[in-house]
């Protein structure tokens, strides 16, 4: 490739026409390939000699910076990276691993700095473990009805990480949040706290279920080794799952088997007829209705003399209003897109076998999942 004659070069850093100074030697620009044959483009690049910049490399329309990929190829990649592993799409195209990294970094970075994040009404946090060790990403998606993408990915579970969000977003935008779901982790209720006070905190109902079948799970697992070590019939033998399931999923097996149980006075029963009376709590639709009946199941359950299921009511007491404001939202908000968003996430980890770094995980999870914009070519190839 040459320059046209005539033609001045554009100046890299205030992108204006600029004299020329000199060239550099020949440079190879890895292009997309055709019916299998790799593509090159050769050009000597100018330097400018720059009023306000001074002597600088000229800016071409095919690359950014010191790429050796052209802009054309490395979107090319980044989108194929998408539907295939990384190590595949290198593979496919007969390029290296690297060479796809720094084409997802390129598009990333690119679409990272011209997102419009525009006004967010509702946004959903949870955390995900990435790492053997115990190593977490705290990951803060958009679940309102204009769009459902991943905002923020913040390394480690800790108080630092959630307020780099809000640091991020910054005080205007944080002021229209309307609605926050997250669970009920401490540090996630301080930090909404204090950065979105206007905001309806609404707890997540899948971890409350989750944390409710715990508990029954730990009955029924103490009951059944006290029972062994008395000698008793191992009533609750291969039990598990039909009392955690619900009714309309179990098999008719399981059904069978949860009839003959429920006819024994067991605190794993109790338990069992304990969380099944809770499921109603969520066919309410008034807040009020839906507090006085929260209120009388947990009174029941401080009665039934059952540890665990105790420590559930008074986990629910401690949080009751801002469990009431899932219905004070008229149910429109909950975690059920959160933890689809979080589905994706593993997918995305597991597609690839987990990544070595947190800035490949990073990178990896805002092309999947980020929804950002693309740079715009002179000519589609694909």
């Amino acid at each position: 490739m040459r320059p046209r004659v005539g033609c001045k070069a554009i100046c890299s850093g205030c992108h204006l026409p600029a004299a020329g100074y000199d060239q550099l030697a020949e440079r190879f620009f890895e292009f997309i390939p055709v019916w299998g044959f790799l593509v090159f483009l050769l050009y000597r690049m100018r330097r400018v000699h720059c009023k306000t910049c001074g002597v600088v490399v000229e800016e071409v329309p095919w690359a950014d910076g010191k790429h050796s990929l052209t802009k054309a190829y490395m979107l090319f990649l980044a989108r194929w990276a998408r539907k295939l592993s990384w190590k595949e799409t290198a593979a496919s195209f007969h390029t290296t691993w690297d060479k796809v990294c720094d084409a997802v970094q390129y598009v990333v970075d690119w679409g990272l700095a011209h997102r419009s994040l525009g006004p967010i009404s509702a946004i959903g946090v949870d955390e995900i473990q990435y790492a053997k060790g115990h190593k977490y990403l705290t990951l803060v998606y958009q679940i309102d009805s204009a769009s459902t993408r991943l905002l923020w990915i913040g390394q480690e579970r800790t108080v630092e990480a959630f307020q780099g969000f809000f640091a991020m977003l910054g005080t205007e935008l944080s002021s229209h949040i309307q609605f926050v779901c997250s669970d009920m982790w401490k540090p996630y209720l301080r930090v909404v706290r204090d950065k979105c006070s206007q905001a309806l905190h609404i707890l997540d109902r899948f971890h409350i279920v989750a944390k409710m079948n715990a508990a029954l799970d730990d009955v029924r697992a103490a009951e059944s080794r006290k029972m062994a070590q008395d000698g008793y019939e191992p009533l609750l033998h291969k039990s598990r799952w039909c009392i955690l399931k619900r009714k309309a999923n179990l098999t008719s097996q399981q059904k069978f088997r949860l009839r003959d149980l429920l006819r024994y006075n067991l605190q794993t029963v109790r338990a069992y007829l304990l969380k099944e009376d809770f499921q109603r709590f969520w066919d309410y639709n008034s807040p009020t209705w839906a507090g006085l009946y929260l209120d009388f199941w947990i009174q029941q359950t401080m009665r039934s003399r059952i540890g665990p299921m105790k420590k559930i009511a008074k986990t629910l007491r401690v949080h009751r209003e801002l469990i009431l404001n899932y219905f004070k939202a008229k149910k429109q908000f909950s975690s059920g897109v959160v933890e689809g968003l979080n589905n994706k996430v593993k997918v995305t980890m597991r597609k690839s076998y987990g990544f070595r770094t947190f800035r490949i995980t990073e990178l990896a999870l805002y092309h999947a999942l980020g929804k950002l914009p693309e740079p715009e070519l002179t000519h589609e190839f694909f």
